[in-house]
């Protein structure tokens, strides 16, 4: 997680939540001294419980799991060594930790779409003729696309820890803390479509490299700075907690009957604090356990021969090459028929899933990040498999065709369902059973994609002992 935080600028704002849970905390310390710690045997429930959540997450290549399975062990042991009342009088802070975990990237094809659209809006109100292609916009100065970097979600993630933490300090009144929460939401999304707008403004005005070095100065060390302390300017008036205030009433907190009746579930803080290391240990040694998990396969595969289709070298109009990321085999070929039709096919092999070898991982199959590819848009399903248009700057327009394999023979599932594949390879490790995961992908840049991949999908036969076929090693 702090790797995260220091080597991506998505999240260099968590360097600082750190510091700002230890403020958090000295603004409570004095009533915190006050409660009466114990040893509270629920807490180690919910310990157990985050740590199952963690060996899930591992099982799965789920890194926003495990990180966010850390972070909930963290709190519960708190609440197991030290109980409920210390826990009460530390509850902000406690759920604030959340913020630690690195999260947000899920949300940039849907951030890059909306910027896009408030671009469009600002392009037409401005007279500057423009047409939309998924995230690809077009204007007389050139031919532009809302990349991942632009989609404005560093500022966003950043301004929701910001806001969640100006509503806790200067706001009682839960109407106004809702209200500044929705501005925090808002403004930096409409503020990233300005900015997107602007650039592309300044490019018509003063050419491209000008505007992307300006973009990146003025937009991006000055205009969000800006931007933010509006935003706590059109709050300022109507904060309504006194500076002088303490967070909480430890007096409150002793006499609540509810927590009294929580504290009567005591344990010995001793016991409590080996039985927190001992499911620790066992979590991790269950991990251990089935990262060594590796099913067998052969030495060397290779895609065969498809009735009917026969392998041609020509490159596609743009270079695409999918990402799979830890497989133990790649390919990647290229297929023609008599028709005219083309495709592209990739397959992953993999012994099995684990860190840092997800087939299907953020980024990973026929989207790569950084390739110059860009979502466009979802497709109709062929055969079963999940189809997306994706665009490369020309524009060039691609069908890719997923579908992932867990598993050999009768007993293996074939489905285009990242959580379900997900789902399967958490039952695999949680019984610790090995078996190897593949991934096809049938694509096409033609001028008929859907025809082309459908054809060739239809050649194939039944996808399933296909899939085994080459698994295993076996030409055809």
């Amino acid at each position: 997680m702090a790797g995260q935080w220091w080597d991506s600028s998505t999240y260099n704002h968590i360097l600082l939540v750190p510091a700002i849970l230890v403020w958090l905390v000295s603004l409570r310390a004095r009533a915190v001294l006050a409660l009466p710690p114990q040893g509270w045997w629920p807490g180690l429930v919910l310990f157990a419980g985050a740590g199952f959540l963690w060996v899930l997450g591992d099982f799965a290549g789920v890194a926003l799991v495990t990180q966010t399975a850390v972070v909930l062990m963290f709190q519960a042991s708190l609440l197991a060594l030290l109980g409920p009342r210390v826990g009460a009088g530390l509850l902000f802070p406690l759920a604030y930790m959340l913020f630690l975990v690195p999260f947000g990237d899920e949300l940039i094809p849907a951030l890059q779409t909306v910027t896009a659209r408030i671009v469009m809006v600002l392009l037409h109100l401005a007279g500057i003729p423009a047409t939309l292609d998924g995230v690809f916009i077009t204007v007389p100065a050139g031919y532009f696309k809302v990349a991942e970097a632009c989609s404005g979600v560093k500022f966003l993630i950043a301004m929701i820890a910001y806001g969640v933490l100006v509503c806790q300090v200067c706001f009682r009144s839960w109407p106004r803390r809702v209200a500044f929460m929705a501005l925090s939401l808002v403004v930096p999304i409409l503020a990233n479509g300005v900015r997107a707008w602007g650039t592309i403004v300044i490019a018509g005005w003063r050419g491209i490299a000008f505007a992307a070095g300006f973009d990146h100065i003025f937009y991006g060390w000055i205009f969000f700075a800006v931007v933010m302390v509006l935003t706590m300017l059109a709050g300022w008036r109507f904060f309504d907690r006194p500076r002088e205030e303490c967070p909480i009433d430890a007096g409150a907190i002793l006499a609540d009957a509810r927590l009294a009746g929580l504290a009567r579930l005591r344990i010995d803080a001793r016991v409590a604090l080996g039985l927190v290391a001992a499911v620790a240990l066992a979590c991790i040694g269950w991990g251990a356990a089935a990262n060594r998990l590796a099913a067998p396969l052969p030495a060397r595969i290779d895609l065969p021969t498809v009735p009917g289709w026969h392998r041609v070298a020509e490159p596609p109009r743009w270079p695409w090459q999918p990402r799979h990321s830890g497989a133990d085999h790649r390919l990647l070929g290229r297929y023609a028929d008599g028709q005219g039709h083309v495709v592209d096919v990739s397959f992953a092999l993999y012994a099995g899933q684990g860190e840092g070898r997800e087939a299907g991982g953020f980024g990973e199959g026929a989207l790569p990040p950084d390739s110059g590819w860009a979502w466009e848009m979802s497709a109709a399903p062929i055969a079963g498999g999940e189809a997306q248009m994706i665009q490369a700057p020309g524009p060039v327009h691609r069908l890719t065709v997923t579908w992932y394999r867990q598993g050999q023979g009768t007993a293996a599932w074939l489905g285009s369902s990242n959580a379900r594949l997900k789902l399967w390879t958490m039952a695999d490790r949680l019984l610790l059973r090995a078996r190897p995961t593949a991934t096809l992908i049938v694509s096409s840049d033609a001028d008929d994609p859907a025809q082309g991949v459908a054809a060739f999908v239809a050649a194939l036969g039944p996808l399933g002992p296909w899939i085994d076929a080459v698994s295993s090693g076996v030409k055809e």
